[in-house]
């Protein structure tokens, strides 16, 4: 009777341990089927942040036939830092950051820019060398234009963060300065045959730091009625989580569209991209003519279709940057205003907390916010986003930037400071703020 107790409980452990380990089994076997969502994420962040610092989809090819790889070839470091470019410290080995920060590395030798490059310090700009050593392709990649750094060794030279508007970068300047813009040039005489290379010069050299005209190889328009320029400051991406519409004009989608707008339509490189409202042909007679919303290529040479998930994954990932108490806003005057915001001054109205845009379709027609349409009528659906305040603060302190650079408001900078823009709301919609009253609205806008 022992004997048999003893087997049967013999047998007995021995089914559990089968049942334990293909328990296990099964469990690994589900794991990878279901996958996992911190480990996915994590994943997805760490491979985000890898494309938008140092991938150019391919897009090297097209800036070589510009001649972009000579102008920085001979491009000094001094020069570059004037056209707004940001140097990443970490990237660099800490005797030569110690060297910059003391004045030592000489800023006029374009040899030091090519150093720069072959380290990747280089924010949105990646150089290919060939095995003369001598740079033979440069790419962009988004940190280009959404990359700045915390000027904690000079200025424009310190650790990076990625997400910013770099409101430095004279993108135009840039491009102005190619040796070969007839590329564009053909673009631009689909609509007006009359236009030449000097005229896009000037056009491309009107924008100033900060700016940059995505609709303009779309539908040709250079200039405002008023005849200021067309161009559009550029937008952070940070904050960018929980709401729809993404770009300053509304209509165009979220974040994964205009990442594979701005790769393939703006950088060139090469992947695929379909929108048909760019058919409209008198909306966007450039587009329409030269096929853009139907650009496609072989899914195996497709160099940004497949990094779109991640890339929008790390963008989305990307917080606001947050304001500190009693240095980057008063917070007594703050909390006056919190009370303006959702009362008197009627912000919320749009702006609601904590989203500071609208859950759902969050735009807005032009004659709602009393405002010229220009911009808006660039856009499929001829509307305005609204805009997400979060971190507005960096912009009207100017943190990150050059002094002459900081404020600027509204999609094209129409307002210099936080103030011109409560005192334009205050009139337009007739809100009856006085002086301290508005002055409380900025303090609290500046705490978001």
């Amino acid at each position: 009777m022992g004997r048999q107790s003893w087997r049967l409980g013999r047998a007995a452990a021995l089914a559990l341990g089968i049942w334990a380990i293909c328990a296990v089994a099964k469990t690994r076997g589900n794991g990878d089927f279901l996958g996992d969502a911190q480990h996915n994420a994590r994943r997805m962040v760490d491979e985000g942040q890898r494309i938008f610092r140092f991938d150019t989809f391919g897009d090297e090819a097209f800036w070589n036939s510009l001649g972009l790889n000579q102008i920085v070839s001979t491009l000094t470091p001094r020069t570059a830092l004037e056209l707004g470019l940001k140097v990443d410290s970490d990237a660099l080995p800490e005797e030569v950051v110690e060297a910059i920060r003391e004045g030592k590395v000489n800023l006029d030798d374009p040899a030091v820019t090519q150093l720069l490059l072959r380290a990747n310090a280089v924010m949105g700009v990646i150089g290919t060398f060939d095995s003369n050593g001598s740079l033979s392709a440069v790419g962009l990649t988004c940190a280009f234009c959404h990359s700045v750094a915390d000027d904690s060794v000079i200025p424009s030279v310190g650790r990076r963060i990625d997400g910013l508007a770099n409101r430095d970068l004279n993108v135009g300047g840039i491009l102005a300065a190619l040796p070969n813009l007839a590329p564009v040039v053909e673009l631009l005489q689909l609509v007006d045959p009359t236009i030449d290379e000097e005229t896009v010069r000037m056009v491309l050299r009107s924008w100033g730091p900060g700016k940059f005209d995505a609709e303009l190889l779309l539908d040709g328009k250079a200039f405002q009625p008023d005849g200021r320029p067309a161009a559009t400051l550029l937008p952070n991406a940070r904050g960018l989580a929980g709401y729809n519409l993404h770009t300053w004009t509304g209509g165009w989608g979220t974040v994964s569209y205009w990442n594979a707008f701005v790769a393939v339509l703006d950088l060139h490189g090469v992947g695929t991209f379909f929108d048909e409202r760019l058919d409209n042909a008198d909306q966007f007679p450039i587009a329409a003519a030269a096929g853009f919303g139907h650009t496609s290529v072989d899914p195996d040479d497709d160099q940004v279709t497949s990094k779109l998930p991640a890339l929008q994954f790390y963008q989305l990932a990307l917080p606001s940057v947050r304001p500190r108490e009693g240095i980057d806003f008063d917070p007594e005057a703050a909390e006056r205003g919190d009370e303006l915001f959702s009362g008197k001054a009627n912000c919320n109205s749009c702006h609601r907390e904590p989203l500071w845009t609208e859950p759902g379709w969050n735009a807005h027609r032009p004659d709602e916010l009393r405002i010229d349409s220009f911009e808006a009528d660039r856009s499929p659906d001829r509307t305005y986003k609204t805009m997400n305040l979060a971190g507005i603060f960096v912009r009207e302190l100017g943190l990150f930037m050059r002094p002459e650079n900081s404020g600027r408001f509204y999609h094209d900078g129409r307002f210099q400071t936080l103030h011109d823009v409560v005192e334009s709301y205050n009139a337009r919609f007739d809100l009856g703020l006085s002086e301290n009253e508005r002055n409380d609205l900025v303090e609290y806008l500046k705490s978001l």
